[in-house]
């Protein structure tokens, strides 16, 4: 239960803002993410002031407590290596700084985790006090980002190939501290937080990590670019997690030319950016069962060009003989209705009428940016899923048309 490890700020945002806005009915709203064997997570839903979460992500900076989010370490010398041969991204030669994602797949070539890998480089007295805090020493490791219901069967499955490498594998999840920070002000706020003005320059470009503090606390900075604006990533020793929170929460009440610097934001608010900026999620719109070509990332996770690894060729075949039997799809709802998650999607009759179901709704918000429109994920079959495909979906208790556009990504271009 991460996310009560702050509980206490939660709760006194609010309190701070129910004040700010006079009375306005500020409460911090909790949901239970995942199901999986280990149970579910408690993280913040959001703070009832939805609109203005969703627009620190678009024109200022979000602050979002991951905690859906687990952590594996991975030390020794072979550790870059090791993982090359067993994952579907290209890792050879990745440097300090380096970030890449990729899938672990399982011998039927099924994603049994989606991860980024993040090379963190050797540093120079900025370690933690101590090995229960996650043990940020000063030597070179990587940090694996997985969803939090992934890291210790990853950690385990992984480790079964392990022989005579030089490789260490640790689940860490409970030791570091998740934040993200998300907007065009971003980087303003982390560099009031602390963060070492040399380390966000070389953040200026997707896909990198550096070390750096937040709030004095040792921290390591991964950027991805998941919601359609500039988003970094940071990983605190956990009892140093209340201190970076702070740091960066408590810019709200600085303002700058009339606007809130900085907000936090919880999952509504994320799930509306993210599905904007075409990021799909494991778990959620693909699962253990998916193959990578089902999963809309195969061309950001798989390289074709590098050696074997487990379940390559189901992969490979799958690549070769053309179309999976799924894909996941954007989808634009006509009408202004929103389909639910778990909703069926049918193929339409030359008359309009809806005939089989090819596929099901895996993710739909409202999209602010393209001007309230009902935008959607959805697992369809193949042979549904090509680009101005017009389908029918069930929502809010009309028959609603949905076409699928040429890509997952539904922002314009620079947006």
């Amino acid at each position: 239960m991460a996310s009560r490890v702050l509980q206490d700020e939660h709760e006194r945002y609010a309190r701070v803002e129910r004040v700010r806005l006079g009375g306005a009915p500020v409460e911090v709203e909790w949901m239970a993410y995942g199901g999986a064997e280990d149970g579910p997570r408690e993280v913040v839903a959001g703070y009832g002031l939805l609109e203005l979460e969703y627009a620190a992500f678009r024109r200022g900076a979000a602050v979002v407590e991951r905690s859906c989010r687990g952590t594996i370490a991975v030390r020794g010398t072979d550790r870059v290596e090791f993982l090359n041969r067993m994952v579907t991204q290209e890792l050879k030669g990745m440097a300090a700084g380096d970030v890449r994602a990729g899938f672990w797949l399982n011998r039927k070539g099924r994603i049994e985790a989606d991860m980024a890998f993040a090379e963190v480089p050797a540093g120079a007295g900025t370690g933690a006090a101590g090995a229960a805090d996650a043990a940020i020493d000063d030597g070179a490791f990587m940090l694996v980002d997985v969803d939090v219901h992934d890291a210790a069967r990853s950690v385990a499955s992984l480790g079964a190939f392990l022989f005579s490498e030089d490789v260490r594998l640790a689940d860490e999840t409970a030791a570091w501290g998740r934040l993200a920070v998300h907007g065009p002000e971003g980087a303003m706020l982390l560099s009031n937080a602390g963060a070492d003005d040399a380390a966000l320059e070389a953040l200026n470009a997707d896909m990198r990590c550096v070390r750096t503090q937040l709030a004095g606390v040792p921290a390591v900075l991964v950027r991805r670019d998941q919601c359609g604006s500039p988003g970094v990533e940071a990983f605190v020793p956990a009892s140093g997690l209340a201190r970076a929170w702070d740091a960066l929460v408590s810019q709200h009440d600085a303002a700058a030319g009339g606007r809130r610097r900085a907000r936090p934001a919880g999952w509504h608010a994320y799930n509306i950016a993210r599905i904007e900026a075409g990021t799909p999620l494991h778990h959620v719109d693909f699962g253990g069962d998916s193959l990578p070509h089902e999963s809309g990332l195969v061309a950001e996770r798989v390289s074709f060009r590098k050696g074997c690894y487990l379940g390559q060729e189901v992969v490979a075949r799958m690549e070769s003989l053309g179309k999976p039997k799924q894909r996941l799809v954007g989808l634009r709802i006509a009408e202004d209705a929103l389909p639910v998650s778990g909703s069926p999607v049918f193929e339409l009759g030359p008359d309009g009428a809806p005939g089989n179901p090819v596929g099901t709704v895996t993710s739909s918000t409202l999209s602010p940016m393209l001007g309230a429109s009902c935008v959607a994920f959805a697992m369809v079959r193949s042979a549904h899923a090509e680009p101005g495909t017009v389908l029918g979906v069930p929502a809010e208790g009309v028959r609603a048309t949905a076409t699928v556009q040429p890509r997952l990504r539904f922002l314009p271009e620079g947006a």
